[in-house]
């Protein structure tokens, strides 16, 4: 893996001289009080602008700002004009632009294709304050309003969205949104590195259009051969069923393949000929694999699931080959991922000025998201977990990047010490996971070149040191700090890891939990499990039996809150009967339960696209998998999912005996719906009785969720959230 420049290590802009802005400025007149006459760069985002280190623009930001450039924010501005994107003059380097913390789409709409009404990310809550696929938009307006100033854009939206992909919400595969928003550089993952470096660059008055060669880029060429680099088919690393024959060695002289400076051959027939040098193993740093085509993997499915294939297979900062692929008469290139950042690094991005607000303009307003972590701390980055339905790993990577013990300390500090309204409950420590904090491989070497998909599946890598004794350490001293009463452990725990250590998680459930601890078997069956790469539910009961004896040994009653995911690519209407049937036996009830949403990129997303495999091979015949598509499945999956509600009795009772079970249709403790149905319910009208002449007498209220429960939603859709049902004597 080739080293990069160290984050702090550029010599800072002149503009440091103006010092450090209590929080950046998003008008003229904040502009003003701070001596500014103008903005080196401006982010412009999805988001309201809150300071404070969960929140990308704050990072971005406050990182640029430690380099000495002065940056505006100009926050959810009115995309219909280019008026709202003037309000801090013209940049003198360049627009950075994001679409926000989560993927527009995601934010806006549900899993059925719903409009959402509210917002967490804005101020009151209040919805429709951006456009779909906002980075396209605002790439537009900012374009519209100052011609020539530079494009960056990022963010997770951007990143998701760097190749071809899939777009559920259309249900068609769109152009890389490079391309759509005419942007000049696209940063992908976490962007650190890369802006940082583009700035210092700009501002050395490098021509933008030479700024090509950033590890986690992608930039747009010419299509055709770029001079230096050794093009090798993708075909070669994953053969997708039948292809085109690769090209041959010797190609006929065109205007596109013409370069003088190769050497030639002549045929019999006189025809001049260009001999092209196959790629050696030692010109891996300037080898770059060829992707099919936009119009080749737009029109045929299983191209899609190869291209998939690979992009994922190209993940790993260590080994991974740049990729390119054609979009007309143009190519997007992207160069490998990022390097990680160290713990120094790490450390000096979270230890920056953050006010850990929202910034002053918003009054007294309520930002649901600031609300949610306002009293929790990030502790890593990245997942080698590799769950297809995630983006996660597809945007921080496979590689953990930990902070130190001291600066996690000195943030909860900053929180019990100037954050309004904590009373001594830190509500979270973690990240994309909650016990991958240090976890790393054991043999650097190994790492570098290693290309599994996940470290945990199909069963936990060898190499993979597990040890949670730095977390237990962090645990300890966190809760013994003065003025915090309690730290809670909110991020989702990955429970095939903690169960190797019986340590932790006497340690987490001790004294970590407030009742409830989630955690995400997603399901109950093999298929989907096998699909989205997850542990067997064997498990699950395993971590279970750990956390009921220490909670006795506590003298706690707590219970795990498990997640499932209904129509994930690999389901069947048997599993999901089955997981109902788990549910059940268990007493487990879900309320408010969504169906999978591919994001865009995910291996699941292509999968749901394609109907194929892509943890294998992918080939034309063979590898399909059964994808649940339209309404219909979707909403009987949720019902399964739901198997208590009585608006969802009607339909399963047809399900239910156009599968031959039912046999679970039934007033007894082993039937899993009634023969009776509440006045009221359901979908074929109030008070009919289905298969029982018995008075329906039950109100709908006597059946009703334990506890009304939340859903939980992500990157990588909607979850059921289920908690245990309190058993009632009858």
């Amino acid at each position: 893996m080739q080293a990069a420049p160290a984050l702090f290590s550029y010599r800072k802009f002149w503009a440091h001289r103006f010092g450090v802005a209590s929080q950046l400025p998003m008008s003229r007149e904040e502009m003003d009080v701070l001596g500014w006459d103008s903005c080196d760069i401006i982010i412009v985002t999805g988001d309201a602008y809150v300071d404070h280190p969960s929140f990308g623009m704050a990072i971005i930001g406050r990182l640029l700002e430690s380099q000495g450039f002065r940056v505006g924010i100009i926050s959810q501005p009115d995309w219909n004009s280019a008026d709202d994107f003037k309000q801090l003059g013209q940049p003198n380097l360049f627009f950075g632009v994001t679409g926000g913390n989560m993927d527009s789409m995601v934010n806006r709409y549900t899993s059925d294709r719903r409009m959402r009404s509210n917002d967490a990310y804005t101020a009151a809550g209040e919805g429709g304050k951006r456009p779909d696929r906002c980075v396209v938009p605002y790439s537009q307006r900012c374009r519209e309003a100052y011609k020539g100033v530079p494009i960056i854009i990022g963010g997770i939206e951007a990143s998701l969205r760097r190749i071809a992909h899939f777009d559920y919400w259309s249900e068609k595969v769109r152009r890389s949104v490079i391309m759509d928003a005419k942007a000049d550089i696209l940063v992908y993952g976490n962007g650190e590195r890369q802006i940082v470096e583009i700035a210092h660059r700009l501002s050395r008055k490098e021509d933008i259009k030479a700024i090509t060669d950033i590890r986690g880029t992608a930039v747009i060429f010419k299509h055709g051969h770029r001079d230096g680099w050794w093009e090798k088919d993708s075909s070669s690393v994953d053969t997708p069923g039948k292809l085109n024959p690769p090209m041959d060695p010797y190609q006929m002289k065109t205007a596109e393949t013409c370069d003088e400076s190769k050497p030639k051959d002549t045929l019999d027939d006189g025809a001049q000929v260009i001999r092209f040098k196959r790629a050696e193993v030692n010109d891996k740093e300037h080898t770059v694999v060829r992707l099919p085509a936009y119009q080749s993997v737009r029109e045929d499915k299983v191209l899609y699931a190869h291209t998939s294939r690979i992009l994922h297979l190209e993940t790993n900062p260590g080994n991974a080959f740049a990729l390119v692929q054609q979009h007309g008469e143009r190519d997007v290139w992207l160069n490998p991922p990022p390097i990680p950042l160290t713990t120094e690094e790490m450390d000096g991005v979270f230890d920056l000025p953050y006010s850990r607000v929202p910034h002053k303009q918003y009054g007294d307003k309520n930002i649901p998201a600031y609300e949610m972590i306002r009293f929790s701390v990030n502790i890593m980055r990245g997942c080698f977990g590799g769950c297809t339905f995630c983006s996660i790993t597809e945007h921080e990577g496979r590689i953990i990047q930990s902070r130190s013990e001291d600066s996690i300390i000195k943030e909860i500090e900053a929180i019990r010490d100037t954050t309004p309204g904590f009373t001594g409950v830190i509500s979270d420590l973690g990240g994309p996971t909650a016990n991958m904090y240090r976890l790393a491989c054991n043999d650097k070497k190994i790492e570098a070149s290693c290309r599994r998909l996940s470290c945990v599946y199909p069963s936990i890598c060898k190499n993979l040191g597990t040890d949670h004794t730095p977390l237990i350490k962090l645990y300890k001293r966190a809760r013994a700090l003065p003025g915090v009463k309690k730290v809670l452990i909110a991020s989702g725990l990955r429970y095939d890891l903690a169960v190797l250590s019986p340590e932790y998680v006497k340690e987490l459930v001790t004294h970590h939990v407030g009742g409830y601890l989630k955690i995400a078997p997603e399901h109950t069956e093999d298929g989907p499990l096998d699909q989205m790469m997850k542990p067997g539910i064997g498990t699950y009961d395993a971590f279970k039996k750990m956390f009921d004896q220490f909670s006795k040994e506590a003298g706690k009653e707590q219970y795990l809150i498990p997640y499932f995911i209904a129509a994930h690519p690999g389901t069947t209407d048997k599993d999901m009967l089955n997981l109902a049937i788990w549910l059940k036996r268990n007493g487990f009830r879900a309320d408010q339960v969504q169906a999978y949403l591919p994001s865009p990129m995910s291996a699941a997303a292509a999968m749901y696209h394609s109907g194929k495999n892509t943890l294998r091979k992918v080939k034309r015949r063979g590898g399909d998998i059964a994808v649940p598509k339209g309404i219909k499945v979707r909403r009987l999956h949720k019902a399964f999912l739901r198997y208590h509600d009585p608006e969802n009795w009607p339909m399963l009772r047809d399900a239910l005996n156009k599968m031959g079970r039912a046999d679970l249709i039934g007033n007894g403790k082993k039937h899993l719906i009634p023969t009776w149905q509440p006045a009221g319910t359901g979908e074929q009208g109030e008070g009919k009785r289905f298969s029982s002449n018995r008075t329906a007498t039950k109100s709908a209220s006597n059946v009703k969720s334990f506890r009304t429960q939340h859903v939980r939603s992500t990157e990588i859709g909607t979850r059921a959230k289920v908690k245990p049902v309190k058993k009632r004597r009858r």
